[in-house]
């Protein structure tokens, strides 16, 4: 032991095979903070909760959310807002609402389909783990609901606040916003949000069911979870708009918006498995290497129920190029698969524009259809 240091009793501990001896004086100082432990305990929790750990649990979702995509949700609820004129800071609210969802969905989506790139980088859970990107995921769905407190009521976010007394002088401001015929309230917030994060994952998970059990599905069967997949966000972010709408607060958007969803999905389903852009950004034939029964796969699939081909190719799940070339092939040739996907995709696309000039026109719509319209 150094001379200079007293030691009335000595607390050793094994590090590595080497004993060290720590002051009592040491040990004495670090006992003394557990002796108001309680008081600490009642400061709230976001006070001990610092931006370097926000910055750092969220990492996998801002690696996703730095390379933006296509936009498309943004660009159609800004298009819905030309018939619905919500104010600027609630609209701002429904968009940053709508993207923390879509894109924590994104997240756990890719890591249930294997995928191995999203928006022509590798994946976010191949970069920070699995464990990292659900937690993440899972952390932005809470935050999404919190965002949406501030599109509640005043009265409803002070009943929420138990800190608000009676004589708060908060009073509720919806009563002049909120008329009879507005299909969807306001108060009903959580309860939209809830129901269409419950489609999505019902959605998702029957996809990953026919996948990981090799069952076909029904072409009936893959429209329905494609709405409600898909869907989900559109709607989300349509009812929203709904809730907070300052002009035809009486009229249905939400079959448009189902309309757009699945028209939207088959397009992808038909562009996956036929477009160099996606090999780009998504890999190529993506869908083939994930097993999943994408729309042409299942015409395909019913067209010729007796040949094997493609349910042999989607247990493969194949990461080289050949056997995809040979589904591809078939599809094409065979079952004329892609012809009868384009021929859907443009019945989807007339009905769309159809109801675009019912509700009273749309620029922004009509732009946008015209930008996803694929020629045969």
């Amino acid at each position: 032991m150094s001379a200079g240091v007293t030691l009335t009793q000595p607390v050793a501990s094994i590090h590595t095979g080497t004993v060290v001896i720590c002051p009592n004086s040491i040990m004495h100082a670090n006992i003394e903070r557990y002796d108001s432990f309680l008081s600490s305990l009642r400061a709230p929790p976001s006070s001990t909760w610092t931006e370097a750990q926000e910055s750092v649990l969220l990492e996998p979702y801002t690696y996703i959310t730095a390379n933006t995509g296509k936009k498309t949700t943004e660009m159609i609820v800004q298009a819905f807002n030309l018939w619905l004129n919500v104010p600027k800071d609630k609209l701002a609210v429904i968009i940053r609402v709508v993207g923390l969802f879509h894109n924590a969905g994104l997240l756990v989506d890719d890591i249930e389909d294997g995928s191995q790139l999203r928006r022509g980088i590798i994946v976010a859970h191949k970069v920070y783990g699995i464990p990292r990107t659900i937690n993440a995921a899972n952390y932005v769905y809470f935050l999404a609901y919190q965002e949406l407190s501030s599109l509640r009521p005043k009265v409803q976010r002070r009943a929420c606040d138990s800190s608000a007394g009676p004589d708060s002088g908060l009073r509720d401001d919806s009563s002049t916003a909120e008329k009879p015929e507005r299909l969807i309230s306001v108060r009903d917030l959580d309860l939209v949000m809830n129901a269409e994060l419950i489609s999505s994952h019902h959605g998702q998970g029957l996809d990953i069911l026919w996948r990981d059990t090799l069952r076909c599905p029904t072409e009936d069967e893959y429209v329905q979870m494609v709405k409600d997949k898909t869907g989900s966000h559109l709607r989300a972010a349509a009812k929203l708009m709904m809730a907070c709408a300052t002009t035809n607060t009486n009229v249905d958007y939400v079959p448009l918006s189902n309309l757009i969803g699945i028209y939207y999905q088959i397009r992808d389903d038909y562009m996956n498995l036929q477009s160099d852009e996606y090999t780009g950004t998504k890999g190529f034939a993506e869908d083939l290497s994930e097993g999943k029964f994408s729309f042409p796969v299942i015409h395909s699939i019913f067209e010729q129920p007796e040949n094997q081909l493609i349910m042999d190719v989607l247990h493969k799940r194949p990461e080289t190029p050949t056997l995809k070339h040979r589904a591809i092939e078939y599809l094409r040739t065979t079952t004329k698969s892609f012809d009868y996907t384009l021929a859907v995709l443009h019945k989807l696309e007339q009905q769309a524009r159809g109801e675009v000039e019912r509700l009273g026109g749309n620029p922004i719509l009509s732009a946008l259809l015209d930008k996803l319209h694929v020629d045969a």
